[in-house]
């Protein structure tokens, strides 16, 4: 079973969520929804923007731990190496 680490974001360079699933179709549509509530829901964090695919739920976990520790700017980074342009991924994962 694949676990994802991912990035959602409320538009380009906006507001940053880091999180882990093991359904990121479903996890990507409550954000979306707002199903969710709390910090996405508040902040309209509902644009998909990075997601890296592990084969085991620990590291996974680790990764979301260290990128969640990252200074915003390294976060940015990371993002634009992949998608340059701020583009909503979610329609790749569905």
């Amino acid at each position: 079973m694949p676990y994802y680490l991912y990035i959602m974001a409320s538009g380009p360079r906006g507001t940053l969520y880091v999180g882990v699933t093991s359904d990121l179709p479903l996890r990507v549509a409550q954000h979306k929804t707002g199903e969710l509530g709390g910090f996405t829901k508040r902040y309209h964090v509902n644009r998909l923007v990075f997601a890296e695919e592990f084969g085991r739920i620990d590291d996974a976990l680790l990764a979301e731990k260290r990128i969640k520790r990252w200074r915003r700017q390294w976060k940015i980074e990371l993002i634009e190496k992949s998608n340059p342009n701020w583009w909503d991924l979610a329609t790749n994962y569905s």
